[in-house]
C-alpha cells in the first residue's frame, strides 16, 4: 500500500510514543474517560486527525452516546467506542454504534480500548451485518516493520481520504479461506482439475461430481463451505464465472460477426 512518507514518519514516531503510555495505562487499570482521552490523543498524533475540526466526543446515538466520531470535509466516516483500557473488548459493546451508523450510512465503526483495536464494516442490507475487517494490538506492533505501520495507515487520515479501508476490505473478501474454498468447488476449477486427473492417467474416467465430492467430504474443511461468510463468497465467485461466460459470448459473438462480413467482402469482390 503507497503511504505518503510524512505519515509514516508520525505514525512510527507516534507509535514509540504512544506504547509507553498504553502499558502505564494499563498497569493502573485506567478508566473509560481517561482512556478516550488517550484514544482522541492517538487519533491526532499516530493518525493524522485534527483534534478539533476531524474528531467530535460524545456523539449522540438515539438518547445515548458514541464516544467519538471521525469527520473528514465535514463527514463522519467512522464512529468510535471507546471502553475501559483494562476491559476485554466484545460485540455487544458496539452493537449500537453499528445499528446506527448503518441506518446513518456510515460504513465504518471502530471499538477500542486503546490497546486493542477493531474496525467494522457495516453492511446496510436487512438484517445489518458487521464484519471486523482490521485488528490490531498496539503493543504488539512495532515501529520497524512495515506491514504493522501499514495497518495503522489503514485509519490513518491519509488512508480515509484515498478509500484505503475499502480497498483493504475489498482484497480481505478476495483473499480468505471462504472464498478460496469457493473457487475451488467451481465448475472452472473442477473441469480444470478433472484435465489434469486425465492427463495423469488417461484410461481413468472421473467425473465432475466425483471430483467436487472429495473436495467436499475429504480435503477443505466444512466450516468454510457452510454458513453465512461462505454462501457470500459462493455468490462472488458465482458472479464472476457469470460475468466471465458472457464476455465469452460476446467475444464470440463479434468474432462471428467479423467472420461473417470478412466472408461477405470476399463474395462481392
Amino acid at each position: 500500500m503507497s503511504v505518503p512518507s510524512k505519515a509514516v514518519e508520525r505514525i512510527k514516531s507516534s507509535l514509540k510514543r504512544f506504547q509507553p503510555i498504553l502499558q502505564s495505562a494499563k498497569a493502573k487499570d485506567s478508566n473509560e474517560s481517561d482512556t478516550v482521552t488517550i484514544v482522541t490523543d492517538m487519533l491526532e498524533y499516530v493518525f493524522g486527525y485534527d483534534k478539533y475540526a476531524d474528531i467530535t466526543s460524545e456523539y449522540s446515538i438515539r438518547g445515548t452516546y458514541c464516544d467519538l466520531a471521525v469527520k473528514i470535509d465535514g463527514n463522519i466516516v467512522i464512529l468510535i467506542e471507546v471502553k475501559a483500557i483494562g476491559l476485554e473488548l466484545k460485540e455487544p459493546h458496539v452493537k449500537q454504534a453499528i445499528d446506527y451508523a448503518a441506518n446513518k450510512g456510515i460504513e465504518w465503526v471502530g471499538l477500542t480500548n486503546g490497546v486493542s483495536w477493531r474496525i467494522y464494516k457495516v453492511g446496510f442490507g436487512k438484517p445489518i451485518t458487521s464484519e471486523i475487517v482490521v485488528e490490531f494490538d498496539m503493543l504488539q506492533l512495532s515501529h520497524k516493520n512495515s506491514e504493522d505501520i501499514e495497518k495503522l495507515a489503514l485509519l490513518a487520515k491519509e488512508g480515509h481520504k484515498k478509500a484505503k479501508l475499502q480497498e483493504y476490505h475489498s482484497y480481505r473478501q478476495v483473499l480468505n479461506r471462504f472464498t478460496v474454498a469457493a473457487l475451488l468447488l467451481s465448475d472452472s476449477v473442477i473441469s480444470t482439475i478433472r484435465k489434469e486427473l486425465r492427463r495423469t492417467a488417461s484410461d481413468v474416467k472421473v467425473t465432475n461430481e466425483e471430483i467436487k465430492a472429495v473436495l467436499e467430504n475429504e480435503i477443505i474443511k466444512r466450516e468454510v463451505i457452510e454458513g453465512d461468510k461462505a454462501t457470500q463468497a459462493k455468490r462472488l465467485v458465482s458472479r464472476s464465472e457469470k460475468n466471465l461466460l458472457r464476455k465469452s459470448m460476446k467475444t464470440s459473438l463479434q468474432d462471428n460477426s467479423e467472420q461473417s462480413q470478412g466472408e461477405e467482402k470476399i463474395a462481392t469482390s
